[in-house]
């Protein structure tokens, strides 16, 4: 008997079978979950294309992909815009097979430059892919000298230097703290800031699988980070530091506060997230003990004959990156969600 051809339709408004299938899939990840449909478009206003494949009424595969299209940047269809992980998510190599079909297809139809799968590991031979990021994950004990053993010793010292310091480690039901935290790391670096309504929208989305972990010193928050959970997996994701960060080792100590309510909340997994080859935050997880992984990103070209170049470290943007990083924050904080919506 054949099997029957899966038809690949768009998500509207079923997001209960779409997650379901999320939740049982091996591969899985946070990224591929039906919230960010409203996260993205509620937020930035792209146009987002969910598309799924189904056989017999029953849901194979996913592929969450965003149209961003920005006359500063790139026009280009991703899976996932504003995501560390993306690409198709499928129970048959047929259903998989379709999504890519159809996305193909789209990316042509919508006239972008490249259509983009942020995949784990290799999965299209014949697209083209780029050395570039790399993730940070490995397993976590349920007991905090366990994990402090882990760390590589020079770190651990930093480490616990930090814990006598005086900070202490709070969960905040929004982001009022974490915002001009954020968004003061984020001018120095010369990198726009996201807006406050993306990472409400965050928390309003997807519950309590988005936490808000900040550090105070003396009552005053010195440094914060914004995580993710899924399954028994933490990931963090948006982080800032005010200035005193720098003498209170305020980083330090939040990474190491946050390995610990994970592990006794039930995680099992530290995601540190992704990083650009060789960049400071790259070797400072690798102090932390962490060995890089590589991330297959790949591009299926359609208007563009080469590969887009969006890093900072790309020469044509260092001289707006110093400028940026002169800017008065409040000034920032207005222009910078502009710009951030069109840096997928």
């Amino acid at each position: 008997m054949t099997a029957s051809t899966p038809v690949v339709h768009v998500l509207d408004t079923d997001t209960h079978r779409w997650d379901a299938f999320v939740a049982e899939a091996p591969d899985a990840t946070f990224f591929h979950q039906a919230g960010w449909k409203r996260v993205i478009e509620g937020a930035f206003g792209h146009r987002c294309h969910f598309l799924y494949a189904e056989t017999d009424g029953r849901i194979e595969g996913v592929l969450p992909l965003v149209h961003v299209k920005s006359r500063l940047f790139a026009n280009a269809l991703i899976s996932t815009p504003f995501c560390v992980y993306g690409g198709a998510l499928a129970a048959t190599e047929r259903a998989e097979a379709a999504l890519y079909a159809h996305a193909c297809e789209l990316a042509r139809r919508l006239g972008v430059d490249y259509l983009e799968a942020r995949e784990r590991t290799p999965r299209h031979a014949d697209w083209h892919g780029k050395d570039l990021y790399y993730t940070f994950r490995r397993e976590i004990a349920a007991d905090d000298e366990a994990n402090l053993q882990v760390i590589p010793r020079k770190q651990r010292a930093v480490v616990r230097k930090a814990m006598k310091l005086g900070m202490a480690a709070e969960i905040d039901s929004d982001v009022e703290r974490l915002y001009p935290l954020y968004a003061y790391s984020l001018r120095n670096l010369g990198t726009p800031v996201f807006s406050k309504k993306y990472m409400t929208l965050l928390l309003e989305t997807f519950g309590d699988a988005v936490e808000v972990l900040t550090i105070t010193h003396e009552g005053e928050p010195v440094a914060s980070v914004l995580s993710f959970y899924f399954r028994d997996e933490v990931l963090p994701y948006y982080a800032g530091a005010g200035e005193r960060a720098r003498e209170l080792k305020a980083n330090d100590y939040l990474y190491w506060a946050l390995m610990s309510h994970a592990a006794a909340r039930g995680v099992r997994v530290f995601d540190f997230g992704r990083s650009k080859r060789e960049t400071g935050p790259f070797h400072f997880k690798r102090h932390w003990g962490f060995e890089p992984q590589p991330l297959a990103y790949e591009y299926y070209l359609v208007e563009a004959d080469s590969l887009p170049d969006l890093s900072p470290a790309n020469p044509r943007y260092q001289r707006v990156i110093r400028a940026w990083q002169k800017l008065p924050i409040p000034v920032t904080r207005v222009i910078g969600p502009l710009l951030s919506r069109n840096l997928g």
